[in-house]
């Protein structure tokens, strides 16, 4: 089992097998990875973060989680996690209109632009609107009044999650560029990530494509 490297602005579109899972290690801490699910079998059903908060009862998402589809129905089970679980099921995707928000001038790297691309490479219908993605280790903290912050991620270097496809799944990964705000730590700088696969222990066909 060879690790991927996901490199920092990039995005990625992974087929995974019922049983197959994938774990994204934080190399240098503090990076987020915006995570997406697309059913491998009705390209229109997406991994949804308003259904998977009904479906656990709560804003947070901890190991043993099951995450759900907008049809209701499970997609992908949270199998391990060592950063502590601070993930984000809140923020939307950044996108070419937000760079333009916070003063960019031409071309930024975006993590919505990187969803579309990384399905595009594998020949994926494209949703007409980006999803809500799940943000692996952003820290976006809720106050009591509801107001809603981003501070930069407690997590550490090589904190790993784990995902597990519950069917047959197209998994798409963005390690965000976000650089003009905590969101990838005060360094303002985003890192690579490394992905593992592993197949499901009832596979003969190897390494799920990608």
């Amino acid at each position: 089992m060879d690790a991927i490297t996901l490199v920092a602005r990039t995005g990625r579109a992974i087929r995974l097998g019922a049983g197959d899972s994938i774990a994204i290690v934080n190399l240098f801490g503090q990076q987020v990875v915006d995570t997406w699910a697309v059913s491998a079998i009705d390209p229109t059903t997406v991994l949804s973060m308003a259904h998977s908060r009904m479906a656990n009862g709560r804003l947070a998402v901890e190991a043993g989680d099951t995450l759900v589809g907008s049809d209701r129905e499970p997609m992908l089970t949270l199998e391990s996690d060592t950063s502590g679980g601070r993930h984000d099921t809140l923020i939307p995707a950044c996108d070419p209109a937000r760079y333009r928000q916070l003063g960019v001038v031409g071309h930024h790297a975006s993590c919505a632009t990187n969803f579309r691309d990384a399905l595009q490479a594998l020949a994926v219908p494209v949703p007409s609107q980006v999803p809500q993605p799940l943000n692996l280790f952003m820290n976006v903290p809720v106050a009591g009044d509801g107001s809603l912050g981003i501070e930069p991620p407690t997590s550490r270097p090589g904190d790993r999650v784990t995902l597990r496809a519950v069917q047959p799944v197209v998994v798409v990964l963005s390690a965000c560029p976000q650089d003009l705000a905590p969101t990838n730590g005060a360094h303002h700088e985003p890192r690579d990530v490394e992905l593992w696969l592993r197949p499901c222990p009832d596979h003969t066909g190897g390494r799920p494509s990608s």
